[in-house]
């Protein structure tokens, strides 16, 4: 296999329906459990990740929580305003977030006497605050009240950026590139 370039596929191209319970308590747990999950369902090497914004001033939250910060079925609209809200009359300095990325790689072949798979992970961070309102349309999520660090206070937020800009500074590029050199170890 050494020097066969590994191609990509989704879960819909194998078939598989079922969605992994995220229920860790870290992102390196939620990633690891997905990649687990799908390697044992598939037979194959499996990448998945697990990310989210982890805000200063709200003691690391909402971390694992991100994507239903303000409530399950919370849209990314309700989200900003739930913590724009939360941060309401708190400078800049005090705004300090980043977004966090765990890829996790699960290899099925490499399952112990136990049926226990190991996977082997990366990491992506992008420092920077949360703005005092929304601005721009591109992204998801939190973009649009996401400033990097590389902008001053009252800068761009994320949802400004082309997403080819974002690519290159993104947390899930910065773990991709990384997981991009694990691969090529493995023989990828």
């Amino acid at each position: 296999m050494l020097g066969v370039r590994a191609q990509l596929i989704d879960l819909d191209d194998v078939g598989i329906i079922e969605e992994a319970v995220e229920d860790g308590e870290t992102f390196h747990a939620n990633a690891s459990k997905k990649a687990r999950f799908y390697a044992a369902l598939s037979g194959l090497p499996t990448l998945a990740d697990d990310s989210g914004l982890e805000v200063d001033a709200l003691g690391g939250g909402p971390g694992v929580r991100t994507k239903r910060y303000a409530g399950e079925d919370a849209t990314d609209e309700r989200n900003n305003v739930k913590l724009l809200g939360a941060l309401e009359g708190l400078a800049p300095d005090r705004r300090g977030a980043r977004y966090r990325c765990v890829l996790a790689l699960a290899l099925p072949e490499t399952r112990g006497p136990r049926g226990g798979m190991p996977v082997r992970l990366t990491h992506g961070t992008l420092e920077g605050r949360i703005a005092a309102a929304p601005r721009g349309g591109g992204g998801f999520g939190y973009d649009p009240i996401f400033e990097p660090a590389v902008e001053r206070p009252g800068g761009q937020t994320l949802g400004e950026w082309t997403a080819e800009a974002k690519n290159r500074i993104s947390h899930r590029g910065r773990a991709a590139r990384r997981m991009s050199r694990v691969l090529t170890k493995l023989g990828f």
